[in-house]
């Protein structure tokens, strides 16, 4: 009776640890360490020209390229063009775009 007991152990053992549910665990990990996940690339600059707004027109120069509300260029969709910003999702990923400030001129003395 104990060896078919003791062999019903090792065959559950074997297949406990050829699963690898016992071999996932790295008893050398800080309780509190979470598993090494997917790094996220910060996001691309995407440089904004300037905007159009002229009656029902709305074009975004967005990367040196003239784009209106619902068109795409290079993974940028382009969803609303306000006056002073452009709402856009880049790979996917939901984005605000501003235009570059321009240098401050100063009235020399």
């Amino acid at each position: 009776m104990f060896l078919k007991s003791a062999g019903c152990v090792l065959v559950c053992l074997s297949l406990v640890l050829s699963t690898g549910v016992l071999a996932a665990q790295d008893p050398t990990r800080p309780p509190d360490a979470r598993a090494p996940g997917k790094e996220v690339a910060p996001p691309r600059k995407i440089t904004l020209g300037s905007i159009l707004l002229a009656g029902d027109r709305r074009v975004a120069v967005i990367e040196g390229t003239a784009l209106e509300e619902g068109e795409s260029y290079d993974g940028i969709h382009v969803h609303r063009i306000h006056r002073n910003k452009v709402e856009v999702t880049d790979q996917g990923q939901y984005r605000v775009l501003y235009p570059e400030t321009l240098p401050q001129v100063r009235k020399s003395q």
